[in-house]
């Protein structure tokens, strides 16, 4: 029998630009915290290939779900996922589907002033 929603639709995501971080002692530091993580940068690798849903991230990046949101959560607020589409998982429940925003990252150092 066929599903009405849509499992998964094919996703464009967004083409990653080059993101620069200037370190200055000001916002860099909470965008750096966020890349020290190991299971941030796994989550980073799982979105490399394809924009995954949450439970794909979780089971690309061997990690709990709860765990994948929190990463996830945090990559967005710095600017390096961002979600991208709404999949319907078979029981009907929306699925956010996230991606990654940028290919490379330049750190900056710059003098405080």
């Amino acid at each position: 029998m066929a599903s009405l929603l849509p499992s998964q639709q094919p996703v464009d995501p967004p083409s990653p630009d080059r993101t620069e971080v200037v370190v200055d002692g000001t916002s860099s530091a909470a965008m750096l915290s966020t890349l020290s993580s190991e299971t941030a940068r796994d989550v980073l690798a799982a979105l490399r290939a394809d924009p995954k849903p949450l439970s794909g991230i979780a089971d690309a990046a061997d990690t709990s779900i709860q765990n994948a949101r929190y990463h996830v959560e945090r990559l967005c607020d710095a600017g390096f996922v961002e979600p991208v589409d709404v999949w319907y998982s078979r029981k009907g429940r929306e699925m956010t589907v996230y991606a990654v925003t940028t290919d490379r990252l330049v750190i900056r150092f710059e003098p405080r002033r």
